[in-house]
């Protein structure tokens, strides 16, 4: 073998390598043992029974959770569909093989802010097929109605809205943006007369926001992002017919002489994804695989690494995913602290998680766990590795 061919052969050996050697088919997803993999088949159980034990405990009627959750809002209402939801669930996936799993993981249920993951997944189709033409840009480029009107919201850009530093004014489907996550500690009338940041230099989770974003790509794409994300990466990943995603009952746009719901980034005023669990862990698959399913490009690396890339305003954050950062404020105290720092996550209310672990090639899918038991689960998933 001549020395380029062996070069050559490396490179794309390595490439393979890379990549998980399964995906599941649209109507089969194979499982291994646990000890396939060198992993402890009783500590794997042990873990799964922590959380099983140690679920959300909440109202499973959700709209009631919902008003319970974020009572502190003013004029808080459900704007959106809404769904009693099941027991906790989940799978473990390794090399793309289900090693384990629990409860009902093909039971649809709300996602809540899990949902921004699919959102930040959307962006980068925008940007892969060129509708936008770098994340840099003023969304007002793109946008132009009043939504980016003003000294500071049309400096806004795209990668404000996904790293949550835009510090976006305004009222949208008639929430203003002081309304959501408020300081509880301050007057009303201090909320509303917060002064405007610059963009790109304060950190706040912010739903509002997270929906401007959302009803910004529909005036991208011109077409309903559930269609978008259903042609561009549910249908290549062979996820279910049974995935929805809502906006909120006054969020219609005229897109083109035809009237389109702007869909939720979140469900706290409902709405959002709906969604099962193994649909959830091909999506975390996908990101795993660094956007490649079964040899073909569904999203960007370019744009996967791009979107846990520690942000200036919260290290913790990228592009709608959470990161395992030691550079985060409560790092130290945090139970994922002993948890490789390349991890990453999406995350949402009620205990809703999509985890990759990339050093492992593992994914994992938890929903409704309790607070505050992620990391330790993680931890004891990583734990259960024979030496």
């Amino acid at each position: 073998m001549s020395r380029i061919y062996f070069i050559t052969f490396l490179f794309f050996a390595n490439i393979i390598q890379s990549q998980t050697s399964y995906f599941p088919s649209k109507d089969n997803w194979e499982s291994k043992p646990p000890s396939y993999y060198g992993y402890d088949q009783s500590k794997i159980n042990d873990a799964i029974n922590f959380v099983i034990q140690n679920q959300n405990s909440g109202n499973k009627d959700l709209r009631i959770e919902i008003l319970k959750g974020f009572a502190s809002e003013p004029n808080h209402s459900i704007l959106g569909p809404t769904k009693k939801r099941v027991d906790s669930n989940g799978l473990i996936l390794k090399d793309g093989y289900i090693i384990a799993s629990w409860g009902d993981v093909k039971e649809v249920d709300m996602t809540f802010s899990v949902t921004k993951s699919y959102l930040s997944a959307l962006s980068g189709i925008a940007i892969d097929k060129n509708l936008i033409f770098s994340e840099k840009d003023f969304v007002s480029k793109y946008v132009w109605d009043k939504t980016f009107d003003g000294e500071f919201n049309s400096k806004i850009t795209w990668e404000h809205l996904l790293n949550q530093s835009s510090d976006w004014k305004g009222n949208l489907w008639g929430i203003n943006d002081w309304e959501d996550r408020p300081d509880i500690s301050k007057s009303i009338d201090e909320w509303r007369s917060q002064i405007q940041k610059e963009p790109g230099t304060s950190y706040k989770y912010n739903d509002v926001r997270v929906n401007v974003l959302a009803y910004s790509l529909l005036h991208v794409f011109r077409e309903p992002l559930p269609q978008v994300l259903k042609n561009y990466i549910m249908d290549p990943i062979g996820a279910s017919n049974s995935w929805r995603w809502y906006g909120y009952d006054n969020s219609w746009v005229n897109i083109d002489g035809i009237m389109v719901q702007s869909v939720s980034g979140g469900g706290h005023n409902g709405g959002g994804i709906f969604i099962n669990s193994e649909d959830h862990a091909r999506f975390g698959l996908l990101y795993l695989n660094k956007g490649i399913w079964n040899g073909k490009r569904i999203l960007s690396e370019d744009w996967i690494s791009k979107s846990i890339i520690p942000s200036k305003t919260n290290s913790e954050y990228g592009y709608m995913w959470w990161l395992n950062s030691e550079d985060g404020e409560d790092y130290a105290k945090s139970d994922w602290k002993d948890v490789p720092t390349n991890v990453y996550y999406g995350a949402g209310f009620g205990g809703n998680y999509i985890v990759v672990i990339p050093d492992e090639k593992i994914v994992i899918v938890g929903r409704w766990l309790g607070r505050n038991t992620i990391g330790t689960f993680v931890k004891m998933i990583l734990d259960s590795k024979i030496n």
